[in-house]
């Protein structure tokens, strides 16, 4: 099943490009709904590759192992993409594209797709996946308002 949300954020499509390769805004647009803590340690920006994870929903209920893994893909014109190409023990196939469009100096729009396999849980993931890519477009709106200060996660 593919989900897909878009949002229009008000910063420039390099500021938002900026942040999104941190596994720091990750942490931060998925609270309170997810927590990542990654055994390997924090990278400082993404990169290509693979990354593991561990997910919590609301910080308590274990989700498993999570991997995650970094691509960026070439884009259409004058766009960024990055890609999570990941999978874990209720996703067995999670592949996100985010996409960050430029609308002029100051505006952006900002679009999350995901492909969800989870066998029969196909589509309660699906709602799950719609529900947390509405919450996290949210948390990039609050964050751009906030002039991205990460306080108060």
């Amino acid at each position: 099943m593919i989900v897909t949300c878009t949002t229009l954020l008000a910063c420039s499509a390099e500021r938002a490009w900026e942040e999104v390769q941190t596994p720091a805004l990750l942490e931060h647009i998925a609270r309170p709904l997810i927590r990542f803590r990654f055994p390997d340690g924090v990278p400082p920006r993404w990169d290509a590759g693979h990354h593991q994870a561990t997910m919590a929903l609301f910080g308590v209920i274990p989700l498993g192992r999570q991997r995650i893994g970094i691509e960026f893909p070439a884009p259409p014109a004058g766009c960024y993409q990055v890609r999570d190409n990941g999978q874990g023990r209720i996703a067995h196939t999670w592949d996100h594209l985010i996409t960050i469009e430029p609308l002029g100096a100051t505006q952006c729009r900002y679009t999350d797709r995901v492909e969800v396999r989870a066998g029969i849980l196909t589509p309660a993931v699906a709602l799950f996946a719609a529900l947390f890519y509405r919450h996290r477009q949210w948390r990039w709106r609050q964050l751009v308002a906030n002039g991205f200060r990460y306080a108060g996660g």
